[in-house]
C-alpha cells in the first residue's frame, strides 16, 4: 500500500487527476451551455412559429378590412356625387317651374315664335355640312335629326 499511496500522492498523479477533473468540469459547462443554447433556440423557433402563424391567420382579415375600407370610401364618394346631382336636378326643376324660363327655352330649343312675330333661320351651306358631321344628334335641333332620318331612309331605297 505504500506504493499505492505514494503513487496516489505523486505529482504526476495529482496533475493527471487535476486535468481529468478540469476536463470534466469544462465538458459539463459546455454541455450546460449547449443545453441552454438549444433550449433558447427551441424557444426562438417556437416563438417564430407562433408569430408566423399569427401573420398567416391575420393576413386575410386585414386584407379584407383594407378592401372594405376602400369600398366604403368609394361609396361615400358616390353618395356625395349623387347628392350633387340631386341638387342640380332640383335647381333645374325649380327653373323649369318658372314660366319665363320655360318660354325662353321653348323659343330657343324649338324655335317657336309668338303670334305676330316672324321666325327666320339662316343656314350657311358650309356650316350645315360641317354641323352634321361634327355635332352629335343631341347637340342639333330636333327637326334636323328628323330630316336626317328621312334623308337616310330615302337614300337606302335607291
Amino acid at each position: 500500500m505504500a506504493v499505492k499511496d505514494r503513487d496516489r500522492f505523486s505529482t504526476a498523479t495529482r496533475i493527471r487527476l487535476l486535468g481529468e477533473q478540469t476536463a470534466a468540469r469544462v465538458y459539463r459547462s459546455q454541455t450546460k451551455r449547449q443545453a441552454r443554447r438549444s433550449r433558447l433556440t427551441g424557444r426562438a423557433a417556437l416563438l417564430a412559429l407562433v408569430l408566423c402563424s399569427l401573420v398567416v391567420a391575420l393576413a386575410y382579415p386585414i386584407r379584407q378590412y383594407v378592401s372594405q375600407r376602400a369600398d366604403i370610401a368609394d361609396m361615400q364618394r358616390q353618395k356625395e356625387e349623387a347628392a350633387e346631382r340631386v341638387e342640380k336636378l332640383r335647381d333645374t326643376k325649380a327653373r323649369w317651374q318658372d314660366d319665363a324660363y320655360a318660354r325662353q327655352q321653348i323659343r330657343q330649343r324649338l324655335h317657336y315664335v309668338l303670334p305676330g312675330e316672324t321666325g327666320f333661320i339662316v343656314i350657311d351651306p358650309d356650316a350645315a355640312k360641317q354641323s352634321r358631321t361634327e355635332l352629335g344628334a343631341a347637340d342639333r335641333p330636333w327637326y334636323t335629326n328628323i330630316w336626317d332620318g328621312v334623308d337616310k331612309a330615302d337614300a337606302s331605297d335607291h
